[in-house]
């Protein structure tokens, strides 16, 4: 028998792969995209963070431009008339202001701004001043004893120191009595004066202070010099301090 032939058609679609430049350009698209998400969030990040140091910026520039509540920066001065001996406090200024109160056996002790300043010593109607520059660190010291000295005229009964030296293991003191009233006076006191010296057996530097008193009638109007012997601590490398005044009495 003959045999029947079907014929079959059949619909293929074929494929055709991707070629190799348009995966370049998606690859690239992708990428940029990415690296455009990143910039956005870094862009972000870069705003908040100049934010945060603009507000910080300014808090510093705030506290730097406040003015300064403390003091400049200070310097040591001491005021002494230790070989001057006067019946009352003497008066101490300080570029024409009063400071405080001096006398010989206390010496005024004051932290004075730096730069250049006028410093004085009144004694009646007798000032005495002396320039003085104050640097932050150091110490200046002004005496006004030989200036008092020559130029007060002393018009209370009084004692003063003259000189002092070392004699052995002893301190010998000349005091000068004035006596400007017109009647005659018996002056009375105390002289005192510090010291250092290095104990012979523990090698150490010892602090000690040595006193005498005195007694003298001084007839009016005259001035009468006289010497006393203070008695130090036998020790080496032996140094002290200018002799003062103390406890005056005049009857």
């Amino acid at each position: 028998m003959p045999r029947c032939l079907a014929t079959y058609y059949y619909s293929i679609k074929i494929i055709r792969p991707v070629s190799e430049p348009s995966m370049k350009l998606i690859v690239a698209c992708a990428l940029l995209i990415a690296i455009g998400l990143i910039l956005a969030t870094g862009c972000v990040a870069t705003t908040n963070k100049k934010t945060v140091n603009s507000s910080s910026d300014t808090t510093d520039f705030s506290l730097n431009t406040t003015p300064n509540s403390t003091s400049p920066l200070k310097g040591s001065l001491v005021v002494s008339v230790s070989g001057f001996s006067y019946p009352t406090n003497l008066s101490v200024y300080l570029d024409n202001q009063t400071v405080g109160m001096v006398n010989p056996a206390s010496s005024l002790y004051l932290m004075v701004s730096e730069g250049n300043h006028t410093i004085g010593v009144c004694a009646d109607f007798v000032c005495e001043q002396e320039r003085v520059t104050i640097r932050f660190g150091r110490y200046v010291t002004v005496d006004f004893s030989e200036r008092l000295h020559k130029d007060v005229v002393i018009m209370e009964p009084t004692v003063r120191v003259l000189e002092s030296y070392k004699n052995g293991d002893h301190l010998s003191v000349n005091i000068e009595f004035i006596n400007p009233s017109k009647k005659d006076l018996q002056i009375s006191g105390v002289v005192s004066c510090g010291y250092s010296y290095i104990d012979d057996r523990s090698g150490t530097k010892i602090g000690d202070s040595t006193r005498g008193t005195f007694v003298q009638t001084v007839k009016a109007g005259q001035r009468i010099t006289k010497g006393l012997v203070l008695n130090l601590v036998k020790g080496n490398s032996l140094s002290y301090s200018y002799p003062v005044i103390e406890e005056l009495k005049v009857t």
